[in-house]
């Protein structure tokens, strides 16, 4: 971070341009709401995403094929096109059916699908990585299907789903920004809020990707730890 620090201070210091950082602390309250937009944005995102990732995941390992199959459909559609296209469709297309016109209900509607499509994937990816043996001692128990994968395989699966869970939550931060095509208020549109007011690009950008990057440092670092916390756990299980 100090050498891509140092190198981007000399990189700008080569440049003939009069530097006013004094607009930053004029529009200080602009740049603060949209933070607190993209932060409350980003978390109401999650909170469904979590919710529809998790019953995607489930029914990706169930036994109903018609659920099984809803599943890889919903996962297909929201991973296999892009983030601004939903957005676009969700606010001119599925808002307007609905009489939706709140573009910040709309835009976290729409994270949440496209991250949930992500998290189902790593729900499902979990579930399978436990060891088929536990499968075979909860069936020789009696346990069904179902009460398997409630009491046995999903707290096993749950350790493994926090590391890239987490993560998403980082990268859906970032996609956050994608929302300022349909007027959310949040830290991108902020800085084009203040960019058309001042027309000092720089002064308005830079402090931008600072603020997006202290926002999803912290989560970067979580993930990191939280795997190299979980490799251990699971050596350790093998060798069991």
């Amino acid at each position: 971070m100090a050498a891509f620090a140092a190198g981007l201070y000399l990189a700008l210091s080569g440049i003939r341009y009069h530097w006013d950082w004094g607009v930053v602390w004029a529009y200080r309250g602009i740049y603060l709401r949209g933070l607190a937009t993209t932060l409350a944005v980003s978390a109401g995102a999650m909170a469904m995403g979590l919710a529809l990732g998790i019953s995607a995941g489930l029914a990706s390992v169930s036994r109903g094929v018609w659920l099984s199959e809803l599943a890889a459909l919903y996962v297909g559609a929201f991973r296999g096109t892009p983030l601004l296209v939903q957005v676009m469709i969700f606010y001119f297309c599925v808002g307007v059916v609905v009489h939706v016109d709140s573009p910040y209900v709309i835009g976290a509607v729409t994270l949440a699908f496209f991250s949930g499509a992500y998290i189902s994937e790593m729900v499902r990816a979990g579930i399978e990585s436990v060891d088929r043996g536990q499968w075979e001692a909860a069936a020789g128990t009696g346990l069904g299907h179902a009460m398997t994968i409630r009491h046995v395989i999903l707290p096993q699966a749950l350790r493994r789903m926090v590391p890239p869970v987490t993560g998403q939550f980082v990268s859906l931060i970032k996609d956050s920004s994608l929302l300022s095509i349909i007027a959310v208020r949040e830290l991108t549109k902020a800085a084009e809020v203040v960019n058309a007011s001042t027309y000092r690009t720089f002064e308005t950008y830079l402090p931008l990707a600072v603020l997006y990057l202290l926002l999803t440092w912290p989560l970067s670092r979580l993930t990191r730890r939280l795997e190299a916390g979980i490799h251990p756990h699971m050596a350790a299980g093998r060798r069991l």
